[in-house]
């Protein structure tokens, strides 16, 4: 499915966010405290808009790997231009569930829109939580459901009438009936914050944006 969406991915994300998913992903960036020369990875990469948000940070002298399964998406990562003097970035596939990287192998991992298709959710963050150094971060940034009116029933509308007319008129409406409902199965923020300490993390916490539509979540990997 995400292979066959990937020529309008990131044209349906402007189009459903008004532009904000840029704005969400900088915020994600931030939350990771990578630093000049420190190393990231960001799983579950897409078309790699968040990896190149870490990759300025990181600075000419740390680097960033970015994973996906979907091999379409990663081409199109490829393409984009690296920003001026940001880390390179090694686009490659990889199975969130089963990472091939060493144990505290980087200094921040993150997942943008990408941990609600985790086939097992506590085994994907596991494997992020288990590549990440004492003392990094692993950061979380997912759409989540407001609860309160009147955002609440727009968003009832919106995710679950309009994105999918949105889907039919780009071609795939199946792809774009599989994200509301993705969406709805999905632990609330704190209940992915209790997933999160459930494998190990610590100073675990998250913040609400967009009208609590969208939630970042972060925690560290304490010392073992």
């Amino acid at each position: 499915m995400f292979d066959r969406i990937a020529r309008v991915y990131d044209l349906m994300n402007s189009v459903m966010t008004a532009g904000m998913h840029h704005r969400w992903r900088e915020r994600a960036a931030d939350l990771s405290r990578i630093a000049a020369g420190g190393r990231a990875l960001d799983v579950a990469t897409g078309t790699g808009d968040l990896a190149l948000a870490l990759a300025r940070r990181a600075g000419r002298e740390g680097e960033v790997v970015a994973c996906d399964f979907a091999e379409a998406m990663l081409e199109l990562a490829r393409r984009k231009p690296l920003p001026a003097g940001a880390a390179p970035v090694r686009f490659e596939w990889a199975n969130a569930l089963e990472l091939p990287y060493d144990d505290g192998a980087f200094d921040a991992v993150t997942v943008g829109f990408g941990a609600r298709n985790f086939a097992d959710l506590p085994g994907g963050l596991g494997e992020m939580a288990r590549v990440v150094r004492p003392g990094g971060r692993v950061v979380i940034l997912e759409i989540t459901t407001p609860q309160r009116p009147p955002l609440s029933a727009f968003f009832r509308l919106w995710f679950d009438r309009l994105v999918p007319a949105l889907g039919r008129l780009a071609g795939d409406s199946d792809a774009y009936s599989y994200l509301p409902s993705s969406v709805r199965r999905f632990p609330a923020p704190r209940e992915l914050a209790a997933t999160m300490a459930d494998v190990g993390l610590s100073d675990i916490g998250y913040l609400l944006t967009a009208g609590g539509i969208i939630a970042i979540h972060h925690g560290t990997v304490p010392a073992r």
